[in-house]
């Protein structure tokens, strides 16, 4: 009995010293390195809310050249830093897979040494347990012996319930890591897609900048002249476009017109701030619009935000009227028509990201805000239209009035096909 029992505690004595064995060396250098990327992040994070800063103070002032290029600046520095904190909470992602996969690994040897101890130990024990107790007291030369054995005996029965807990807690803690795991490379795709929506951003602020310095060659009165062409220009716009051949301006079907509801479109920005509402809003009363009110909403969008889908459909059409010389109207655009009767119009982007005849799902990216066309700040025109009445043509070949935008292929509808776009809109 005496080397059984020698035997089963050095199993016990192995199974307990298992876990300290499976230990990796490089856990302290990965949580180093992912201490030092923490650390970078949080820096970042400090230089992206002094850049805020600087852009809310400098929203504030008066509409100029060094204004709107004040802002560029900034917008292109906030969204560089935003770029590398989320670099850098990737690669900090990654460490920390790699810090869970070691513990997965760490926690399978674990218990395949606990289940290699359990079953030496649970051998043992079955062999003192099948010696009659006369023979296991024959056996040792004093009774104190017996004792000593029948309490080792105990102990290690003890100490192998105990395993048995632990083997049961082992097991959670790697079900637990696994699942710990898998949120973190869904987080780590996540991230990856934010990263790629930003550098496009990035890119298009820079467009946009290198545009505006083009047009202006960095002349305050230049600036000054553009903005106002362009008020003049737009009246014209706006009233050939309201006045529309006989062929193109008829009655829509009430049957063709999607029932309103709170909720059937989506915000196609992720922050929301209304400037301007649709139909006759103030500024269309003082004779913005030929008289004819708003055809769609205004939405704040600093350059480079990236536009949503308001819902799934395919890309009817997309153009650049700033393509045209001297046309300013809806700059570049997306239209895109949807199955439930509806369409939704992007004006004013800085660039577009997607092809005509393209399919979109709700929410896929469609382009970057900006203000080319008729704007004089940046924000995005959204609008929504019946898409039976709606046509991609020149606005030439639908108006009797001629202006620079003749030759500007947009969507042109009636009157009574543009929508109110908050009566499908969430509430806010």
């Amino acid at each position: 009995m005496k080397m059984s029992m020698r035997y089963a505690s050095a199993c016990l004595a192995l199974l307990l010293c298992a876990p300290l064995v499976a230990r990796a060396q490089s856990a302290g250098e990965l949580q180093s390195q992912i201490d030092q990327h923490n650390a970078q992040i949080s820096q970042l994070d400090a230089e992206i809310a002094q850049y805020q800063k600087q852009l809310t103070a400098t929203s504030a002032k008066k509409q100029t050249l060094q204004t709107q290029l004040d802002q560029l600046n900034l917008s292109i520095k906030k969204t560089t830093a935003s770029i590398s904190k989320t670099k850098n909470q990737i690669s900090s992602t990654e460490l920390e897979i790699q810090q869970l996969a070691a513990g997965i690994n760490k926690a399978q040897g674990t218990i395949t040494d606990e289940k290699r101890g359990l079953a030496e130990s649970l051998r043992a024990l079955a062999e003192e347990e099948r010696q009659p107790f006369v023979v296991q007291m024959l056996s040792e030369d004093t009774l104190s012996g017996v004792w000593n054995d029948l309490a080792a005996l105990q102990s290690l029965q003890t100490a192998v319930s105990a395993h048995i807990t632990t083997l049961n807690s082992t097991k959670k803690v790697l079900t637990d890591t696994k699942t710990t795991s898998e949120q973190k490379r869904a987080q780590l795709l996540a991230q990856q897609k934010t990263l790629l929506t930003q550098q496009g951003s990035l890119n298009a602020t820079k467009q946009a900048q290198s545009e505006l310095l083009a047009q202006t060659r960095s002349q305050e009165s230049t600036y000054q002249a553009i903005i106002a062409q362009k008020k003049a220009q737009q009246a014209q716009f706006e009233n050939a476009l309201n006045d529309l051949q006989a062929k193109l301006n008829y009655t829509v079907n009430p049957n063709q017109i999607t029932t309103p509801g709170k909720g059937i479109l989506q915000w196609p920005l992720d922050n929301v701030r209304l400037t301007q509402y649709f139909g006759n809003t103030p500024f269309a009363s003082s004779g913005a619009y030929g008289g004819k009110g708003h055809n769609g909403i205004d939405l704040a969008a600093p350059i480079g935000s990236p536009l949503h889908a308001a819902l799934g459909g395919t890309v009817l059409g997309t153009g650049n009227t700033d393509a045209v010389k001297g046309c300013y109207s809806f700059g570049k655009w997306v239209f895109i028509k949807h199955n439930n009767g509806l369409g939704t119009m992007y004006a004013h982007l800085s660039q577009i990201a997607v092809t005509q005849g393209q399919q979109v799902s709700v929410g896929q990216l469609v382009g970057y805000s900006g203000e080319t066309g008729y704007a004089t700040g940046p924000h995005l025109h959204f609008g929504v239209y019946v898409a039976s009445a709606t046509q991609i043509i020149t606005l030439g070949s639908a108006t009797k009035t001629k202006t620079p935008c003749s030759n500007a292929t947009m969507p042109i509808t009636p009157l009574t096909g543009y929508l109110n776009p908050l009566n499908y809109l969430p509430s806010l």
